[in-house]
């Protein structure tokens, strides 16, 4: 049973991991979680892959890319069965009694599930016909996904079955899943199967009270238990005696909520809790401590569920197997949930809930072990609002929908969590681990395996809401002895890959704290071994950290970060160069000893490569996005070594950093010589600097500061200091406001007191048009240089053409990296999407004098994954930005794909200057979306 758990001894953490000799990138096909020693969780099965067995099938794969099926096997690879006499039989290296196996049945045509049965042999003799079901699987459409095929993009292909033998096979014997019938199902996918030896069920303890005997609770299953289960728990908690759950299947069409008490069972295989109210979608089986008024959780809350937290409650050997089909965010359908303070979940078996264990604060000292999460439509675990001092321990996690093992510290923080001695499994989207800010954070000794898409291994973010100032990331965090196999994976929003670790510094810059990662073995990442994405990190350290095969590159840099590398050594890279950087100087490395394979000075900037995985093809299928449109990037060769000469911009081409920058706006972009592209800060968070390196000490006497022609008037307050080392920085000019206006070109030119200066620093204290600082050149001057002229733009933009076209926009909210001056920069693969699930929401461009108007168009990404929507919307205009009026009243507009996925919107021509779209509606995803938002005139 899964009590075994706690009582095997681990192996001591100096470890020896598995070495590979094959040829490169494919460095671990195949590589099970189970084969990492030392690492992970200890589990009483072993596990058998489909595709090592005998079988008469089809094997399918290897592949990773999304929406295929072998993509989201284990190892990437299965056996399908499509015709009677099919099988796959393993050979038993082990007594065992039960086997859990997990398969693929195709869907049906509405959605709804398809049930079938597959025969169970033992050396070639019928054991019984096991039941099957697709009804666990196959979602479609986008985020939250939903049960109709008719939405396309089909994911989460595969579930999970269990079932005991009737008696124990010794080793050596043969075990055959094996195809009666095929007119229930034309084809069955077998993946892997994992062979037990269930314990006789755990005698009842005495002086407890039992579910059946003592309250009437129905172990057949035929009635619903949970007033009886209510009961028990509540007599427990008076009496001081624990609660007991004889074998049985138990329906529940509601929560048990559950404080001061234990509530054990006969062991996971035999004590089952399970089902769903059959009229209400938001009640259905799961133990809950008590909520704490004002909480994580804002949404429903049942009377009978507040005043938490729960405290001293043990939940242990037992099943919660629930009959949740899809996925609702606002829905509390998760296994366990609520706030539990001093309480631990043992040996508890979770299973087609909606999260295996969502956790809301505050509450502290909490604990999950020895268990197992499976089949989950979201999370595994997620430690969410003001979760201290707890753990998730020796548990094996797969197959969920979401993140994992995830904390989330959203608005209230989390301090000094773990997740240790894990082994997770096929993560069909986001990452294995995950912790969206939090304090003192540990993520040790864990083995991941086989992410499908949208996230990675490890993940450290200060990404998602809530999560700034006191919630960020904080203190130290310590990420060691963890092995991520086939980790990271393309992002089909973003359309670039997710690296095996990635951090993400989008809400704001990761700083003040020391994140230490080391002992890691990164093995076969899918795309890139290490990422840096949005925002700027710093206080990172990597010691002995082994890449041991990357499809793309060892490190992918798309934000400035300091870094500090020891014994970090990378073999097995796809690309012949090692990094792609985009940034420029703003990444800054800090080499120690024992490094090798991932360093270089010239990294690569350019359009991303097609993967090499070795053991898969060598194209994605036809649709899938490989590259996304170039970008504009600092050189890819080093700046040279001493500054240009006198009469010129000393700046451009120079190394440059940033506190912060926002999105792909880039340091780089202020020393690139072109006005169009400019760099800008993280939002709403100043003060910000700008920093450029002349390469050497020169007289500077004037600066110049541009921005794109065109732009609304703005000033902007900032500092101008000076240094010769880049350590010690005197004030050259205090802070003052500078104007800058497009009628004279939308540049300030500063006179600075004659001085040599190696290093110039702006530092931006605000801003009148935008919350950030914002710079498209910083141009440096001296030695008897002189600025060149400037030229100011026309009054008036041309007559024709798209209005919109660069202008500054404005926007109710933005999602993760999906922020408005996406509608605006001329890419329709980029796109802007509002907060979810917070109609209304709108978008607002400024043209920047008054212009007549007649029509805006609006359009989505033309790649056919962008599924017919429908958006309902209004288009309004105004001359001040302060008073808007109706230009269009609200009404639906269908995208489709087949016609470009544009929209063209007309109404009596009108003199405004900002035009604003609002949206109410969309049929397709709880947001409002747009990739292009353009205006055009009459």
């Amino acid at each position: 049973m899964l009590a075994a758990f706690a009582g095997v001894a681990l192996v001591a953490a100096a470890v020896s991991v598995v070495s590979f000799s094959t040829a490169t990138p494919a460095r671990a096909a195949g590589l099970s979680p189970f084969d990492i020693p030392g690492r992970g969780a200890t589990v009483p099965f072993v596990e058998q892959e489909a595709e090592q067995a005998a079988h008469n099938g089809t094997r399918i794969g290897p592949t990773r890319y999304y929406g295929q099926l072998p993509s989201e096997a284990s190892g990437r690879e299965a056996v399908t069965l499509d015709a009677v006499g099919e099988y796959v039989e393993f050979t038993l290296t082990a007594p065992a009694n039960a086997v859990t196996f997990r398969y693929s049945l195709p869907d049906n045509a509405a959605g709804t599930g398809r049930d079938a049965s597959i025969d169970l042999r033992a050396n070639g003799s019928l054991v019984k016909a096991v039941p099957v079901t697709s009804r666990y699987g196959w979602y479609y459409g986008g985020y939250p996904f939903n049960n109709n095929p008719g939405d396309t993009n089909p994911h989460h292909f595969y579930d999970e079955t269990r079932t005991m033998f009737g008696t124990t096979y010794p080793a050596g014997t043969k075990i055959r899943l094996q195809v009666s019938s095929t007119a229930q199902s034309p084809t069955f996918t077998i993946d892997l199967a994992d062979f037990e030896l269930v314990g006789t069920p755990i005698a009842k303890p005495a002086g407890v009270l039992d579910v059946v005997t003592d309250f009437g609770a129905d172990p057949s299953g035929a009635t619903d238990s949970t007033a009886r289960f209510q009961a028990a728990v509540d007599a427990g908690r008076a009496q001081g005696r624990a609660v007991w759950i004889p074998a049985g299947t138990f329906t529940l069409w509601d929560h048990v909520v559950v404080d001061g008490v234990t509530l054990r069972g006969a062991g996971p295989w035999y004590s089952v809790l399970g089902g769903r109210h059959p009229t209400d979608r938001k009640r259905a089986a799961g133990v809950y401590g008590k909520y704490v008024p004002g909480g994580g959780y804002t949404g429903e809350i049942r009377p009978h569920e507040a005043g938490g937290p729960s405290r001293n409650v043990t939940l242990r050997d037992f099943a919660i197997i629930g009959d949740v089909r899809e996925r609702i965010d606002d829905d509390q359908v998760n296994a366990i949930g609520g706030a539990m303070t001093d309480s631990v979940v043992d040996n508890v078996w979770m299973q087609h809930t909606k999260v295996g264990a969502w956790m809301d604060g505050p509450m502290d000292n909490f604990t999950i072990r020895n268990s197992r999460i499976l089949d989950q439509t979201a999370d595994g675990v997620n430690f969410h609002w003001g979760v201290t001092n707890s753990t998730v321990t020796n548990t094996f996690v797969r197959n969920t929908g979401d993140d994992a093992l995830a904390m989330w510290a959203q608005s209230v923080p989390n301090v000094n969590n773990s997740f240790t001695r894990n082994t997770i499994g096929v993560t069909i989207l986001a990452n294995h681990l995950v912790s969206y800010g939090g304090r003192d954070i540990k993520i040790t000794d864990n083995v991941t395996a086989d992410s499908v898409t949208n996230g990675g291994g490890i993940h450290v973010a200060n990404r998602y809401p809530g999560v700034q100032g006191d919630t960020a990331v904080k203190g130290t965090w310590t990420i060691a002895r963890n092995t991520l196999i086939r980790n990271g994976n393309s992002d089909y929003n973003w359309n670039f890959g997710v690296g095996a670790i990635w951090f993400s510094a989008l809400n704001e810059a990761i700083q003040g704290a020391t994140v230490n990662i080391t002992d890691t073995d990164i093995l076969d990442s899918s795309y890139a071994a290490l990422h840096w994405i949005e925002g700027q990190s710093s206080g990172i350290n990597l010691t002995n950290v082994r890449i041991d095969g990357a499809g793309t590159y060892a490190l992918q840099v798309q934000a400035p970060s300091q870094v500090s590398f020891t014994g970090v050594r990378a073999t097995g890279i796809a690309q012949s160069n090692p990094m792609h950087n985009c940034v420029g100087s703003g990444f800054q490395v800090t080499q120690g000893s024992g490094n090798s394979g991932w360093y270089t000075a010239t990294p690569y900037c350019g359009p991303w490569p097609t993967p090499q995985w070795g053991n898969g093809p060598t194209t994605p299928p036809t649709g899938t996005p490989t590259t996304p449109p170039p970008t504009t990037a600092p050189p890819t060769t080093p700046p040279p070594t001493t500054p240009p000469p006198g009469n010129g911009n000393l700046a451009q081409g120079r190394p440059v950093t940033a506190s912060s920058v926002s999105q792909n706006y880039v340091a780089g972009n202020a020393v690139d010589g072109n006005a169009a592209s400019y760099w800008e800060s993280a939002n709403g968070a100043f003060p910000q600097t700008l920093t450029v390196d002349l390469g050497a000490a020169v007289s500077t006497n004037r600066i110049a500061l541009r921005l794109p022609a065109g732009w609304g008037t703005r000033t902007q307050t900032l500092a101008v200091a000076g240094s010769t080392d880049g350590s010690a920085y005197a004030t050259i000019l205090a802070s003052a406001g500078y104007t800058f206006d497009p009628a004279t070109g939308n540049t300030v030119s500063i006179t600075l007191p004659a001085g040599s200066r190696r290093f110039l620093r702006l530092t931006f204290t605000g801003n009148t048009g935008w919350p950030a600082g914002q710079v498209s050149e910083f141009e440096v001057y001296g030695g008897g240089s002189t600025p060149p002229p400037t030229t100011a733009p026309p009054t008036t933009p041309p007559p024709t053409g798209n209005l919109a076209q660069g202008r500054p926009v404005s926007e109710t909210s933005h999602a993760d990296v999906y922020g408005g001056g996406n509608a605006v920069d001329g890419n329709a693969n980029t796109y802007w999407e509002s907060a979810n699930n917070a109609f209304p929401q709108s978008l607002t461009v400024d043209l920047g004098a008054a212009r007549s108007v007649s029509r805006v168009v609006l359009r989505l990404p033309p790649a056919a994954a962008w599924q017919t929507r429908t958006q309902t919307l209004s288009v309004l205009g105004s001359t001040d930005g302060s008073a808007f009026t109706t230009l269009k009243p609200s009404a639906g507009y269908t995208f489709d794909p087949t016609t470009g996925n544009t929209v063209t919107v007309t109404f009596p021509a009108t003199t405004r200057r900002h035009v604003r779209v609002t949206f109410t509606g969309n049929t397709a995803w709880p947001a409002g979306q747009l990739s292009e938002f353009e205006v055009h005139s009459a």
